[in-house]
């Protein structure tokens, strides 16, 4: 990208208008991160919840030294609940172990379910084994949402200990946690794994039926 792109990009995000700050943001994507992350900053606390989203998202995504320390302190501090999730969220995508810590006290320690949620799913994705505890807590929580994501985020850690604190799910009235039960059964390879996914076979919702043929077919392939 010329730098006179890189100009009109950084005279857009003085754009009065948050719609023209938000295309400005999503014009970045193809600009390198070293050049990307300085114009990143300039939204990051912008007056629009909805740029400071994006802003947020896209330090996830632009991957530079900066981006670890500025995420984890918008985790801890932002008032608004979104963007901690967002920042949460973002630190996932990061793939810095580094992340695992705040994740975890913001996992144990947030008062808002929705960055729980995004605290799980990216504990998941950092596949640290650091996570487990928190994970397995989650299972006892009372939102449904966080059962989806510590399901899926043990699944990602291929924790085989944890096959029998999950396989109580396999009767949830909600599907999406069953749908998630059968895809995180398809990374642990074990007799009940199996056994679970051929009852889930028979599940009443299709995508849980699918996902469970489809986790089948991959421990028959390790077989």
């Amino acid at each position: 990208m010329s730098q006179l792109s890189l100009e009109q990009i950084k005279t857009q995000l003085d754009s009065p208008k948050s719609s023209d700050r938000m295309v400005a943001l999503a014009m970045l994507r193809d600009v390198p991160p070293e050049s990307a992350v300085p114009l990143i900053l300039k939204v990051l606390d912008d007056e629009s919840i909805q740029v400071r989203s994006m802003a947020v998202f896209a330090l996830g995504i632009k991957q530079t030294d900066e981006c670890y320390p500025i995420l984890a302190q918008i985790l801890e501090n932002d008032p608004d609940y979104g963007i901690r999730a967002d920042a949460a969220g973002a630190l996932g995508y990061l793939g810095d172990s580094r992340a695992v810590e705040p994740l975890l006290r913001a996992f144990y320690e947030d008062t808002d379910w929705l960055v729980r949620f995004s605290a799980a799913v990216s504990l998941g994705n950092l596949q640290d084994p650091r996570a487990r505890h928190a994970l397995l807590q989650a299972l006892e929580s009372d939102e449904v949402v966080l059962h989806q994501a510590a399901i899926a985020a043990l699944g990602e850690l291929q924790d085989l200990e944890a096959v029998e604190a999950i396989l109580r799910f396999v009767d949830s009235p909600d599907w999406l946690v069953r749908q998630r039960l059968a895809e995180a059964l398809g990374n642990l390879p074990t007799p009940k794994s199996i056994a679970a996914l051929r009852y889930l076979l028979r599940d009443s919702h299709p995508h849980v039926s699918d996902a469970a043929a489809l986790s089948l077919q991959k421990l028959e392939a390790v077989e």
